[in-house]
């Protein structure tokens, strides 16, 4: 017989309550309370074992274990290689999230088209038509892929076993449902249960499986928490639909760092990998434009330089607009009022426009000085010259402070052919060894002297 039980559920943090209420104490939505019926079965599944022989679990000294770093399976896909710290671990689990549109299913497929090894691509999503379309537009071949399309958990790992694989792929993580488990598919016990059962399998055979995981409106992956937390690698997928460049991010990696970042560019044959962004990040243009600055950023590791567009205009209505993309437009009041309070210019009556090219995101505070000189020269309507670069933090007293990694920002403007670079006074370092002028400065003030 089964035993029936009933359970209220967070459907925004997954925290789980006796009885419905109308806020959650954890996450402090309202409304997202919802009654699921959970019915167990008699028999306890976690005693069944994936492989012929169930592991034995005795008590080791931490001396007595032998430290052997396991070959990692190369993906082919360079940029996914290095963020995950050189390839897949043997029967880890990774999670992939992001908007819908933006490539998560598209990259995963290319993978399993693309990697010299046998892939279980399960799908609760397309149909096999429908997947075999996408392959055909990629124009990859791979007869070690093998495609599934079912949603209820026991049987995908039934299969699996049946075909043993090198590597098993989900689409997506939300479609799947438990026969442990009487709720629907998405539900945060589905959820729960079925990353529960393929972190089982995984573990035990040693197989690694991918996971594909839908967003929430807030940008987060939907589903509870301990989710993220139950995988071992938890990758971001971000951009804009409306640009062709595509960021994968390193939210959680237990097998490698998290500041790594992976750019992609998006085409109707699939993802391609994009060796040296900053040439493509950087608009090409005829002449010189006032209101153009070129700054030097961190993405991860990763040196970058993207353009920073600024605007600075009479304002037509009685309050000023201040209109950002890809910037923090908090952030960009703060250096206004920097600029109004230690430099005297009256931009508090002015709308000013940031933008930054490429659809990306940028939010090190090392682009401070790039962005104060784009809206200067916007605002003197004066270019800037085209072979200058800035970096560095700007500070509510005006000064302009160092940065990290200042030596990796330098080189990758000298390996682009930039004249000059702008930084803090205060990065001690010794200029005379680069190929690329090193000016130092300390105030605001300082730049628009030698600027303008």
């Amino acid at each position: 017989m089964k035993k029936t039980k009933t359970t209220f559920f967070c459907q925004n943090c997954g925290t789980q309550y006796p009885k419905w209420v109308g806020q959650c104490k954890v996450c402090g939505e309202w409304n997202t309370i919802v009654e699921e019926l959970v019915v167990m079965e008699k028999e306890n599944k976690y005693n069944s074992s994936f492989t012929d022989k169930k592991p034995k679990n005795t008590i080791h000294r931490i001396t007595e274990i032998s430290s052997q770093e396991e070959t990692r399976i190369i993906t082919g896909n360079l940029e996914l290689d290095n963020l995950l710290g050189g390839g897949i671990v043997p029967g880890s689990v990774i999670l992939i999230g992001g908007e819908p549109g933006v490539g998560k299913s598209t990259l995963l497929l290319q993978i399993s088209l693309q990697i010299s090894k046998k892939v279980l691509y399960v799908s609760g999503e397309e149909s096999n038509n429908q997947i075999k379309m996408r392959a055909d537009r990629m124009e990859i071949l791979n007869s070690d892929c093998y495609i599934l399309t079912e949603i209820q958990t026991q049987k995908i790992i039934k299969k699996a076993q049946e075909l043993k694989p090198d590597l098993v792929v989900i689409d997506s993580i939300q479609t799947l449902y438990s026969s442990y488990i009487e709720s629907s598919p998405g539900s945060i016990s589905q959820i729960r249960e079925c990353t529960s059962e393929l972190i089982k399998f995984a573990k035990e055979t040693s197989v690694p499986v991918i996971l594909i995981g839908h967003i929430n409106k807030e940008g987060t992956i939907a589903g509870p928490k301990i989710l993220e937390h139950m995988v071992d690698v938890v990758l971001q997928f971000e951009g804009d639909r409306n640009y062709i460049f595509r960021l994968l991010r390193a939210n959680k990696n237990r097998y490698g760092s998290t500041s790594g970042l992976g750019i992609y560019e998006m085409f109707s044959s699939g993802l391609k990998e994009i060796k040296n962004p900053s040439e493509i990040l950087i608009s090409k243009k005829d002449e010189n434009l006032s209101g153009n600055a070129i700054g030097v950023t961190l993405e991860g590791l990763r040196p970058m330089l993207v353009e920073i567009q600024a605007l600075v205009s009479t304002a037509v209505y009685g309050t000023p607009q201040r209109v950002t993309t890809g910037f923090d437009a908090k952030r960009l009041n703060m250096l206004l009022a920097v600029l109004e309070k230690r430099a005297g210019f009256h931009l508090g009556v002015k709308d000013v426009f940031l933008n930054i090219t490429g659809g990306i995101r940028i939010d090190d505070p090392a682009i401070d000085l790039a962005v104060i000189s784009a809206i200067l020269s916007s605002n003197e309507d004066i270019p800037l010259p085209d072979n200058c670069l800035f970096t560095g933090e700007v500070g509510l007293s005006g000064e302009i402070r160092a940065v990290n990694r200042i030596e990796q920002r330098i080189l990758e403007g000298e390996k682009l052919g930039y004249d000059v670079i702008f930084i803090s006074k205060y990065n001690k370092i010794d200029t005379k060894k680069y190929n690329i002028r090193v000016e130092k400065v300390s105030k605001v003030e300082d730049i628009y002297k030698i600027l303008f």
